[in-house]
């Protein structure tokens, strides 16, 4: 589910799910980093109790916001982020560059 509060916690998350069916967990996503709500987060039910969920909770308000249920998919894999391959040189000069290189000593 999204768009939540930032100051949504797993317990009020449980209690409004919990209105609609039998909730087993429900966790609101925080930054690794700074500890902050993420503004979205996981609920695990019933198939049956998160259809009825999808259904009666899609829109409602929270914290004067419109929240959107639906059910999780699995994770895309992410590309590697690492490093940046600009592919073979044009020409066969070097890197140049760099401290004091090139200027002319008296």
């Amino acid at each position: 589910m999204g768009n939540l509060p930032f100051s949504t916690t797993s317990d009020e998350l449980a209690a409004l799910f919990g209105r609609v069916g039998s909730v087993t967990s429900a966790q609101v996503i925080s930054d690794r980093e700074t500890g902050r709500s993420r503004g979205f987060g996981f609920v695990e039910m019933s198939d049956e109790d998160a259809r009825k969920a999808i259904d009666e909770l899609t829109g409602a308000d929270m914290g004067g916001r419109a929240i959107t249920v639906n059910e999780a998919r699995p994770r895309q894999p992410r590309s590697d982020r690492g490093g940046y391959d600009r592919g073979p040189r044009r020409d066969d000069r070097g890197g140049g560059g760099g401290y004091g290189g090139g200027g002319r000593r008296d």
